[in-house]
Parts: structure tokens; C-alpha cells; sequence
């Protein structure tokens, strides 16, 4: 999926002295107070993190508040959606002018109504709603559904997207997968189909 990249970064962590028995377990917890948060500095919402400590402790640095601080390498997991980008996520509610989903858990997607192309239509089945492809009934969005869509904006205090379905590439990731599948089976026939027609000839 597109919006993750991986980066290395040289991170020196400020620990107070009376965490120095228990470094590791230290840094781990402030590692982990940047997880599922926007950075700045890294330029992306922080996923995971996988740290490489280069010594157990540093030079105390006096002061009103005395710390010390430990210098590490870690390889960090980051998301950051850019316009354009095509994202997946799990549908979770839907209404006539509006879908609502959820990538990677977390991060809260919005489509409105003149997002939502005009091939899907809204409809009620059995008390649940739904929008289905004119051109292909089996080809349904609903909920947990997972959605593919195009990225309209990001909002990085909130973790809110913008999205889209307005692009052909999108919609039911698991029927346009399927689509493709069928699609590339059929071409590969045609070219084999060709191929066994074209040795005939020559002989």
C-alpha cells in the first residue's frame, strides 16, 4: 500500500539518573509515546519502531533537572498519505451521503456524496446499507468492506483523510482484484490461443 515508507534514524533519548538501571526498559516507553502520532521530524505518522541501542548509559548532564542521555539507531515504520496516493481501508459505516472507513486502525477516512462516483448507487438490504456498481451488481461496497481509494487530503493533527472514489482504479479492493485476475487469465488465453493459430500457419 502506498503512504508507508521505513527510514533510520539517530536518536539520542534524555532519561533522569534514578531510570538508569533500567535504561532499556525506559527508552522502550518513550519510543513508544511517539507511536500512532504525527512527527515532524520524521515526516510521518511513527507505526513502529525497532531501536539498536549503541551504549547502556551516557554523561550525566547536570541541571535544574539532571538527566543523561543514551544514543540509539532505530529503524522507524511511517505513514504519511500524500494527494493522489491510492490507500486501502475497512469500511465502517455508510450513509446516502457518505462513506466512512479506517486504515490501519487508526486513521479515520471520510468520501462524501461527490466523491462517490456515479456508477455506485445507495441502497437498503435487509436493514443495511450499501452502495452497489451499475455495471456489476456483485461489485458492492458495504460494511467491512475493504476500500480502495484515492487520497484527497491528510490531516495531520487529527489523522483524518479526505478520500475519493471517483477513480476507476477504485472501489471493493477484493472484486477489482478479482476483476484483474480474470482479465489477466483471459489475455493469457488469447495470447495462447494466438500463438497455437500462428504455428498452424507456418506448418
Amino acid at each position: 500500500m502506498e503512504g508507508l515508507k521505513e527510514c533510520e534514524a539517530n536518536l539520542v533519548v534524555h532519561l533522569h539518573p534514578s531510570k538508569a538501571k533500567s535504561a532499556s526498559e525506559a527508552i522502550f516507553s518513550e519510543l513508544s509515546a511517539l507511536l500512532f502520532t504525527y512527527s515532524e521530524t520524521f515526516g510521518g505518522v511513527v507505526l513502529a519502531y525497532d531501536p539498536n541501542i549503541r551504549s547502556n548509559l551516557g554523561k550525566v548532564l547536570p541541571g535544574i533537572h539532571p538527566h543523561f542521555g543514551v544514543s540509539l539507531k532505530a529503524r522507524l515504520l511511517l505513514f504519511n498519505p500524500k494527494p493522489n496516493m491510492l490507500l486501502e481501508g475497512e469500511v465502517v459505516k455508510i450513509t446516502p451521503q457518505s462513506i466512512h472507513a479506517v486504515v490501519l486502525g487508526f486513521s479515520s477516512v471520510f468520501i462524501g456524496d461527490e466523491d462517490i462516483r456515479d456508477e455506485f448507487k445507495h441502497k437498503i438490504k435487509s436493514g443495511k446499507e450499501e452502495y452497489i456498481s451499475k455495471s456489476d451488481k456483485k461489485h458492492k461496497i458495504k460494511v467491512g468492506t475493504i476500500l480502495r481509494f484515492v487520497v484527497k487530503s491528510f490531516d495531520e493533527d487529527i489523522l483524518h483523510i479526505v478520500g475519493s472514489i471517483a477513480d476507476d482504479r477504485t472501489g471493493c479492493a477484493r472484486w477489482m482484484n478479482k476483476s484483474l485476475d480474470k482479465w489477466t487469465q483471459s489475455d493469457s488465453t488469447t495470447r495462447k490461443t494466438k500463438n497455437v493459430d500462428g504455428e498452424g500457419l507456418q506448418s
